[in-house]
């Protein structure tokens, strides 16, 4: 679809004057610079904020090669952001000053917008971040030192697997190198939420080459690291591919319980490219995966327990996740679930939770009815 289409038909469903702001999620086959345009035209003063995608989850299901968003209404939301550019150059002190100062807009914002007395709206935060950047782990946990109590959800925007450049969409403009934050506050009920299908096993392996500032490994056990991994997983002597990443991703053990480190590809070198931090002398362990049709039916029933029938969920969802549901043609059935329990959102190059940057897991908010 043409591009000034595609927006003008995604204005007529999610814009108006009702709506105080927006998310879109964007296929970034669709050219950046024509859709910041055609979202200036059509969603004027309205804020627009979003990223491009590894894939799309529409009122549909997973697409590929589209549009899709959300608009949030007046009477209900409102939203404080902050804008982080040049991640490459991160910087601790400035990062946690804007998030002070978005933290304060929030609070101004909700004294004048909701009416005092009875209970006092509670809110979220919503970070969407250049999933190129390798700044996640840095940027989430600055922010989280000064949230608070506030839960926090997210996910690193993709470019298709094409590993080249992801964009933010801020101030009507698409921007690289950045994130986004978005604080959000609300009179509805909402279950911020991370779900995961994978479980460790005994089988560990040793980081023993590493650049991490390049999340780069070049040996596991002392062997070089696209080897070694294909010979722990059962794949000896074939070349390691997304599919096979999906399907067997490490897991790594922080503070008692596991957390999965995905790889995102295998260099020239055989050297090994992770989507999160590592290092030198970090164990890993093999993971084995349970069934994540299951994993999701349980997590909607207890998202309905906590907020009742969802108006909303929000889903970042790890490209690898997806392409492991392709593999197992399980599509169709998670499409209808998402369809069944209203997920937008996309597959990401990496999601966040709280204060972690994590991977292969469905991050999310469940938002409830009127």
């Amino acid at each position: 679809m043409d591009p000034h289409d595609a927006i003008a038909e995604l204005h007529g469903l999610i814009g108006g004057p009702d709506i105080t702001f927006a998310v879109i999620f964007c296929s970034p086959q669709y050219e950046t610079g024509t859709i910041a345009a055609a979202v200036r035209h059509h969603f004027g003063d309205t804020p627009v904020f979003g990223c491009t995608t590894a894939g799309e989850i529409a009122p549909f299901g997973y697409i590929n090669g589209g549009v899709c968003g959300i608009g949030f209404p007046r009477e209900d939301f409102i939203v404080a952001s902050a804008l982080f550019e040049g991640l490459a150059n991160f910087e601790l002190a400035a990062t946690i000053e804007k998030t002070r100062a978005a933290i304060a807009e929030r609070d101004r914002l909700a004294a004048a917008t909701f009416p005092r007395g009875g209970a006092v709206p509670r809110g979220f935060a919503l970070l969407l971040i250049d999933g190129l950047s390798v700044r996640e782990e840095q940027v989430v946990s600055a922010i989280a030192t000064v949230l608070g109590d506030t839960p926090l959800l997210g996910g690193s925007a993709g470019d298709d697997m094409n590993f080249r450049c992801t964009w933010i969409l801020y101030g009507g403009a698409f921007v690289t190198d950045a994130a986004a934050l978005l604080l959000i506050t609300t009179t509805r009920r909402f279950s911020v939420f991370k779900t995961e299908h994978f479980v460790h096993t005994d089988q560990k392996v040793v980081v023993t080459g590493a650049d991490p500032a390049a999340r780069v490994v070049t040996e596991l056990n002392a062997e070089p690291a696209a080897y070694e991994y294909a010979r722990m997983v059962g794949q000896a002597g074939t070349p390691p591919t997304p599919m096979i990443f999906a399907a067997h991703p490490l897991m790594v053990r922080v503070g008692g319980l596991y957390h999965v480190r995905s790889i995102q590809k295998v260099n020239d070198d055989n050297s090994l490219t992770f989507f999160c931090a590592i290092d030198v002398g970090l164990v890993l362990t093999i993971a084995r995966s349970v069934d994540v049709v299951q994993d999701l039916r349980n997590l909607f029933a207890r998202l309905k327990e906590e907020v009742g029938e969802p108006d909303l969920i929000i889903g970042c969802d790890c490209v690898l996740r997806n392409l492991e549901i392709e593999q197992r043609q399980l599509k169709p059935i998670v499409s209808e679930l998402f369809v069944r329990n209203g997920v937008i959102g996309f597959c990401t190059y990496g999601e966040q939770f709280n204060s972690m940057h994590v991977n292969q897991t469905l991050t999310g908010v469940a938002i409830g009815a009127e």
